[in-house]
């Protein structure tokens, strides 16, 4: 019960990364450092994701 809690906790982080990533690329002057550490924090999440499903088969 406690891995599915913690899948569907870096699930939603992983979501809301990807938003904070779309409404950065939506601006007209989106910061180009900003963009590369958001989307190495989703990177990240998305590993370990990858790890803890991996491990609960």
């Amino acid at each position: 019960m406690a891995m599915e809690a913690r899948l569907r906790e870096l699930g939603a982080r992983h979501q809301s990364l990807e938003k904070a990533i779309q409404d950065e690329l939506r601006r007209p002057s989106s910061d180009e450092l900003k963009l590369k550490e958001l989307k190495r924090q989703k990177l990240k999440l998305k590993d370990e994701l990858e790890n803890l499903r991996a491990t609960a088969h």
